[in-house]
């Protein structure tokens, strides 16, 4: 098996502007890869177009083996082997748990049937509950029920829409994490859909980054949260620091001082723009603070850190800095910023002024 690899896909509704646009997508065989981009940039019809509910204009999408989608090639969607959660879990209300886990079983006998059932209940950490109804479920049960039901007929991927939108906070992040053991349990490759940072994060094997219909970058969600691709990516996957420098050997120059560069700059590069994250910077007395001073403007405290916006000169946008610990700053102080570890760099195409940066 090689997974799912969608080649050159281009989908149009209508004679509108083309939702998708040749895009590539590799999700390795028995990985989770999270498809994550900004609401319009063509997630959920590429989560359409792989399951087969739509035909793309052009492209190809193959499953392991076989292709299920390219030119004169079209197989429907119950022939793809292909399980998917909504949203919101969509059970069938009058079937109790244990046959809404077996309702994809085809082809099987009823004691083999209610023997998958309850294997993939036990995987999902709901043994006990077959003959619950889904009304008698939490939305976090619910959604459990669901992926046990797309993993039971054993499908080639499993397609995660947006699967913990409906829950509140405090229960997504241990949903996430049962959710992934489950995966891995069973061996199954899936795609995430979301729109959600910290969710593709914390839960992905692999993230893929979609703009207008496209992938712009594709890593381990450490690559692309320290390198990435652009300043737009820096800026979608958590917050980001960007700062206009000019370029001095293996150094930035900017209003935060001089900063040394994650990587070699192409030959001749002269200007680009730093990109920081929040936490590699601190504030110090601003007698500390080698000319770089700046002034809180608000303080957001979100119980486990704190983000500290601060203007300085220089620059038009607000800086950000995440700090832990108890808060002793407020707004209108002055205080000094300090840099560590070093920052990437993407080059201006073209020249800032002599007196930028």
């Amino acid at each position: 098996m090689t997974g799912l690899r969608v080649t050159a896909v281009t989908t149009s509704y209508g004679r509108g502007a083309r939702v998708l646009d040749r895009l590539d997508l590799t999700v390795p065989d028995g990985e989770l890869t999270a498809v994550l981009g900004p609401s319009g940039c063509g997630k959920t019809t590429l989560l359409r177009v792989i399951a087969g509910f739509l035909t793309p204009d052009t492209g190809e999408i193959s499953l392991g083996e076989r292709t299920v989608s390219g030119p004169g090639v079209h197989v429907p969607p119950e022939r793809r082997g292909v399980g998917i959660v909504a949203q919101e879990g969509a059970l069938f209300p009058h079937m109790d748990v244990a046959r809404n886990v077996a309702f994809g079983l085809r082809g099987v006998g009823r004691a083999e049937r209610r023997a998958r059932a309850a294997e993939m209940l036990e995987l999902v950490g709901l043994g006990s509950y077959g003959t619950r109804m889904p009304h008698e479920l939490s939305g976090g049960q619910q959604q459990r029920v669901a992926l046990a039901r797309a993993l039971a007929p054993r499908p080639a991927l499993v397609l995660l829409d947006e699967p913990f939108n409906a829950l509140d906070s405090a229960l997504r992040a241990g949903l996430r994490s049962d959710v992934r053991t489950a995966l891995r349990a069973a061996g199954t490759t899936a795609l995430l859909v979301t729109h959600d940072q910290e969710e593709a994060l914390s839960s992905a094997d692999r993230i893929a980054v979609i703009r207008d219909g496209g992938v712009v970058q594709t890593g381990t969600p450490q690559e692309v949260y320290a390198r990435p691709a652009d300043t737009w990516v820096a800026s979608f996957i958590g917050a980001a620091v960007l700062l206009p420098a000019r370029v001095k050997a293996s150094h930035a120059i900017t209003v935060l001082g001089r900063i040394p560069l994650t990587e070699p700059t192409p030959e001749g590069t002269r200007t680009g723009t730093v990109i920081l994250r929040p936490e590699q910077l601190r504030l110090v007395p601003a007698s500390e603070a080698s000319g770089t001073r700046a002034r809180v403007t608000e303080v957001r405290y979100h119980g486990h850190d704190a983000l500290i916006l601060l203007t300085t000169d220089g620059l038009s946008t607000p800086i950000t800095v995440r700090t832990t610990g108890p808060i002793t700053i407020h707004a209108g102080d002055e205080t000094g910023i300090a840099v560590a570890g070093t920052a990437i760099l993407h080059p201006h195409r073209n020249p800032l002024p002599d007196n930028a940066g």
